[in-house]
């Protein structure tokens, strides 16, 4: 053997090594990929009854949506009779109402004024009073 065939002898020895060194890591890709696979082929068979489930939600959802929304509208219409309730109310009894409080709040005012005047009165003059007959 020659110096050249051992060198080339050395050289397919070191290719073979390099070859299996890097089949290795290949295999565990290999494997990887499918068991990736698999994985995807189970999701996508779970997606199905997983996206019915979420059109039944939205369903229900939409739904009450709809509720919500109808009674909404007839808050708005209570609130909108209530207001004209309220300006009816201010309109017809609002006025005769502050002049009667006005009114009552002036007699409470005289009255008290005069309790107080009959009792200054009597206060300063209660001897006069009592000598006339007794009266107060």
């Amino acid at each position: 053997m020659s110096a050249g065939q051992v060198a080339a002898l050395i050289a397919a020895g070191a290719f073979v090594l390099l070859v299996l060194l890097l089949a290795i890591p290949l295999i565990k890709l290999g494997r990887t990929l499918d068991e990736a696979t698999i994985a995807i082929r189970k999701a996508h068979m779970n997606t199905d009854p997983l996206f019915d489930e979420a059109n039944t939600a939205l369903t229900h959802v939409n739904a009450q949506l709809e509720r919500v929304d109808g009674i909404a509208a007839n808050t708005q219409a209570v609130t909108g009779n209530v207001s004209a309730l309220t300006s009816l109310f201010t309109a017809t009894l609002g006025g005769p109402l502050v002049k009667a409080a006005a009114f009552s709040y002036g007699v409470n005012k005289a009255l008290k004024a005069r309790r107080r005047a009959k009792q200054d009165g009597e206060g300063k003059h209660a001897r006069r009073g009592k000598r006339r007959g007794g009266r107060k």
